[in-house]
């Protein structure tokens, strides 16, 4: 059985040599700190959410064997991430960088992060369940996906000082271009 896991991902994918766009700038004044997000780069890590879903459930074994519960709550999740992903692109109007620490901008922000682990948190359950059933070749490629979808979420979390990331640059962009949001 294969591990889902980032770091499974980050040791089997061929690092492309892709750059990353930048994410953001963190200053501090006094007791405020002011994270500007580049908006491309957040409605990347979106879309890649949203691609991971199409990318896992278009493997029909792998959806069958998830079972229609966990498709469903797949789609939701997705659902969920689809909507806040065009509330915030409507928002943001083509503006290249927001600040972060403004209350409306970190709400519409926020909630692309908790629908983007909603999704991810949705397929683990599913793929975990489908490993059981499918056979490697054919798992190994969602959960090839899943891992990107993990560092993409792994990486959002670094930018807005959530944690503190290991993922690089590199790291990123190829997780971006594995699902097709780079």
């Amino acid at each position: 059985m294969t591990d889902l896991s980032r770091r499974n991902f980050l040791r089997t994918s061929a690092l492309l040599g892709a750059t990353a766009l930048t994410a953001c700038t963190v200053t501090t004044t006094g007791s405020t700190t002011t994270v500007t997000l580049n908006t491309a780069k957040v409605k990347a890590y979106g879309q890649a959410g949203i691609n991971a879903i199409a990318t896992i459930l278009s493997i029909t074994v792998i959806a069958s064997a998830m079972g229609a519960p966990a498709v469903a709550l797949i789609e939701t999740a997705g659902t969920a991430l689809a909507a806040s992903l065009t509330a915030f692109s409507s928002a943001t109007n083509g503006t290249l960088t927001i600040t972060y620490d403004d209350t409306n901008w970190k709400t519409k922000v926020d909630t692309i992060l908790v629908d983007l682990n909603g999704v991810a948190t949705a397929l683990r359950s599913g793929l975990t369940a489908a490993q059981s059933t499918v056979t490697n070749p054919i798992i190994n490629t969602a959960i090839t996906a899943f891992n990107a979808l993990l560092t993409v979420l792994d990486a959002f979390m670094g930018v807005l000082g959530i944690n503190l990331s290991s993922v690089t640059d590199t790291q990123e962009a190829t997780a971006l271009k594995t699902l097709g949001a780079a």
